[in-house]
């Protein structure tokens, strides 16, 4: 089994590589044949989604986001709660 990657791009893409199957939440299948990268968009503007085609450069998009690292039961290690936990009864 190939191991696979993804890559975040600059105010890019996300950069996948290795065998992957895609699939929208309709369950519809993308076929990627062999390609060893697919380049999936993350600025919601392509017009080949869930693929990139370049949009993101063309609207100046900045992405604001970083990868985040996780602390041990999944909790982000930066992040603060939205709001208070509701009271237990």
């Amino acid at each position: 089994m190939t191991d696979v990657t993804i890559k975040v791009q600059e105010n890019g893409p996300y950069l996948v590589s290795g065998a992957v199957t895609i699939v929208d939440a309709d369950g519809t299948v993308y076929d990627v044949g062999d390609r060893k990268v697919v380049a999936l968009c993350r600025c919601g503007g392509s017009t080949t989604k869930p693929f990139c085609d370049g949009t993101h450069s063309r609207k100046g998009f900045d992405a604001a986001e970083r990868a985040v690292a996780r602390l041990e039961g999944g909790k982000e290690a930066d992040a603060e709660p939205a709001s208070p936990p509701p009271p237990q009864h």
